[in-house]
């Protein structure tokens, strides 16, 4: 279900303002048995207004960003969590995910790292085998983020059946050169250039942590 646009209001009230001035004005004009010169100033300059008023909000409809459509995830929220890492490296992977999931558009992660899952959490997709696809495959070459703003135009999506079937974008962020941070939000388009800066801050946090402990990730899976 789509959540209505909150400043849909907004951006036409000067629309319906000034086609409730004018209306009235012609009412006015039409009820009058003798025009004055005064009230026929007055009339002009409320027929002006009225026109400002529709043009406002017309331009209004095109000009002001209308805010992504959010959808409900489809899916069990959830928090799995590979069992035999450390302490350490659990508490790291549990405030990283808390704070995403709480501060950003993300409504489901996965933590894919050194060939294996290591983290789920938020709503969860059907399908707990992440075997990478091209795209999360180029992330982890590359070591480079990759950000599709809005996934259902992507081919590529098939990918990602280990999201909700109805995420609407991603962000796969690479986690040092043996992982990936893959994050799904409920609105197209909802993460601006400052979420996308944090989130690779808190990815590179990640890696570090894991880098530490190479045996004990290793041998760790959901």
């Amino acid at each position: 279900m789509t959540k209505s646009d909150p400043n849909r209001v907004l951006r036409l009230l000067p629309l319906y303002a000034g086609g409730l001035a004018g209306g009235l004005l012609m009412v006015n004009r039409l009820t009058t048995a003798t025009l004055t010169d005064s009230q026929a100033r007055s009339d002009a300059l409320g027929v002006i207004l009225s026109a400002l008023l529709v043009l406002t909000g017309l331009i209004w409809q095109r000009v002001q960003p209308r805010s992504p459509e959010a959808v409900n995830l489809i899916g069990e929220e959830g928090f799995e969590l590979a069992e035999e890492l450390p302490e350490a490296v659990k508490r790291e992977l549990a405030w990283a995910s808390h704070l995403l999931l709480t501060n950003t558009a993300t409504r489901s992660l996965v933590v894919y790292y050194q060939g294996k899952v290591l983290v789920r959490r938020g709503i969860l997709g059907s399908h707990r085998e992440l075997k990478p696809g091209a795209i999360v495959q180029r992330v982890l070459d590359k070591q480079k983020p990759v950000y599709l703003v809005k996934l259902s135009v992507y081919p590529g999506r098939v990918e990602f059946n280990y999201l909700p079937e109805n995420t609407q974008g991603v962000i796969a962020q690479p986690l040092g050169d043996k992982g990936v941070l893959i994050l799904g939000a409920n609105a197209p388009r909802s993460y601006t250039k400052q979420d996308e800066n944090w989130i690779a801050g808190i990815a590179d946090k990640l890696a570090d942590t894991l880098s530490r402990y190479p045996e004990e990730v290793a041998s760790a899976e959901i």
